[in-house]
């Protein structure tokens, strides 16, 4: 969890010195991206709030996203990772949305994707998506990846 809070350190100083806010959408980190953004002291500064989306019916209730809006699309996906992201950021009214989705393991998910597959986006000033492979089955080794992609993601968009 160190090597989380490290980079959630250097996520908040960049988003307190620019005075902007972040919400956070995530599926199999399982709260692991807010959890290190919050250990950060002062993190009322910058995080507005988050959801761990890890059914279908809490994409409805949390993130008023409905089965129709779903079509074509599939979770652990990119287009849904970005789908997650804006939405995140739009009801939090958010500078940045962050999110994630994957499978954590230790066997793959129903769509026929490995164990360690997850996608990462960033939705905000500026924009992007990355699809990573772990190649490993430890459910809490992916989290972990997970999560800390998802923080890397965020950095390098505020790095720009």
């Amino acid at each position: 969890m160190d090597e989380l809070i490290a980079i959630a350190e250097q996520v908040a100083q960049r988003l307190v010195a620019r005075k902007q806010t972040i919400a956070v959408a995530e599926s199999s980190a399982g709260g692991l991206v807010a959890a290190a953004l919050l250990a950060v002291p002062g993190a009322s500064a910058y995080f507005l709030g988050g959801a761990v989306v890890y059914t279908r019916d809490a994409r409805r209730v949390l993130m008023d996203i409905p089965d129709e809006a779903m079509k074509g699309i599939r979770s652990a996906s990119e287009h849904y990772a970005e789908l997650l992201a804006r939405q995140i950021r739009t009801r939090f009214a958010t500078d940045w949305g962050l999110s994630e989705t994957g499978a954590a393991g230790p066997t793959g998910n129903r769509y026929g994707d490995a164990a360690g597959h997850a996608c990462c986006a960033v939705a905000g000033p500026a924009t992007a998506v990355v699809t990573l492979e772990s190649g490993r089955s430890d459910r809490f080794a992916n989290m972990q990846l997970f999560a800390r992609s998802a923080l890397e993601l965020l950095l390098t968009k505020l790095d720009q």
